[in-house]
């Protein structure tokens, strides 16, 4: 059982449809109903009445709703206590995609630490799936990720909008490609290539861009650290945000490159996110501060603005 599966249920009963619950909590119609279904198959009950009209609470959902709420209230009260007691300590625990590590997240904790005598933080390479989902819970502070256009957050987070870049090829120095002003779609098939495994935005953004047809020699890594780094040995030309390579050691020694991808207007963004709460803890705020401090040291030539 988990806490948004007990949330869409009292979505549905304040909003009277699957379809308006869904759109108040600004999570997908069918995210909602397969939630509902799995707290049904775990209690044993119809929570929904399910008709071609659509769906609606049912009467035993009705009858559980007021236990659901008691614990939805005490949940928040405990999250606002959690929070309380977060304040008086001076610990930050951070998810990070891989994009968001270098260029902004080890500067931010080294201005973040010197600034803040005994304070520590812990740091986590993630997926954008499991540190939303480990923020939500509690066990995470802070999380690195990247958005495509349209991508929403869940209702429960806020994001700061650091860096907004497009994603780019990334070659060889040496590589043939290296010398051309942009590389279309067809080059990079024509080339081996290193996807990032399923989870990771930009093995979504290669889908979009190539459609039904992959390149022939497909690599997939975890993250954007070990894809540049199989660039740089030649084992293949991979795509990643401009803003994860720019500044990167293998793009100051010269081993790898980015190349515009040809016809493409993409836009990807690097945001640091957070659990909504009337109070965000000293320490996080403190920490959030640094980040954007960075973004702005460290990419003048990019957008950085909070949403």
């Amino acid at each position: 059982m988990r806490i948004e599966q007990l949330e869409y249920v009292a979505a549905v009963t304040q909003y009277g449809s699957v379809r308006r619950a869904s759109e108040q909590l600004h999570v997908s119609q069918p995210a909602v109903s397969e939630g509902i279904r799995k707290l049904e198959r775990e209690l044993g009950v119809t929570l929904l009445d399910r008709s071609r009209a659509g769906s609606k609470i049912s009467l035993a959902g009705r009858e559980l709703i007021q236990p659901i709420v008691d614990i939805l209230e005490s949940v928040g009260r405990l999250r606002t206590a959690a929070g309380d007691q977060l304040a008086t300590r001076r610990l930050v625990r951070v998810g990070t995609v891989n994009a968001g590590t270098a260029s902004l997240a080890l500067p931010a904790i080294r201005a973040f630490t010197g600034e803040h005598p005994g304070s520590s933080v812990e740091i986590r390479n993630l997926q954008q799936e499991e540190i939303q989902l480990a923020l939500m819970e509690g066990s995470l502070d802070v999380g690195l990720i990247n958005l495509l256009d349209g991508d929403d957050l869940p209702p429960e987070l806020e994001a700061d909008r650091l860096l907004v870049g497009r994603p780019v090829a990334v070659v060889p120095a040496a590589h043939a490609l290296a010398a051309a002003d942009e590389v279309t779609t067809d080059d990079l098939r024509a080339e081996r290539f290193v996807a990032m495994r399923a989870g990771y935005l930009m093995y979504r953004f290669a889908h979009r861009l190539f459609g039904p047809d992959l390149p022939a020699e497909w690599h997939a890594t975890d993250g954007a650290e070990m894809g540049k780094m199989m660039v740089a040995e030649g084992i293949g030309l991979t795509i990643l945000p401009d803003y994860s390579v720019t500044g990167d050691p293998l793009e100051r020694a010269g081993l790898i490159v980015t190349r515009p991808l040809a016809g493409d207007r993409t836009t990807l963004t690097l945001a640091a996110v957070h659990r909504r709460q009337s109070r965000v803890p000293a320490a996080v705020r403190d920490f959030l501060g640094h980040l954007r401090e960075q973004a702005e040291d460290g990419a003048p030539s990019r957008v950085r603005e909070s949403s």
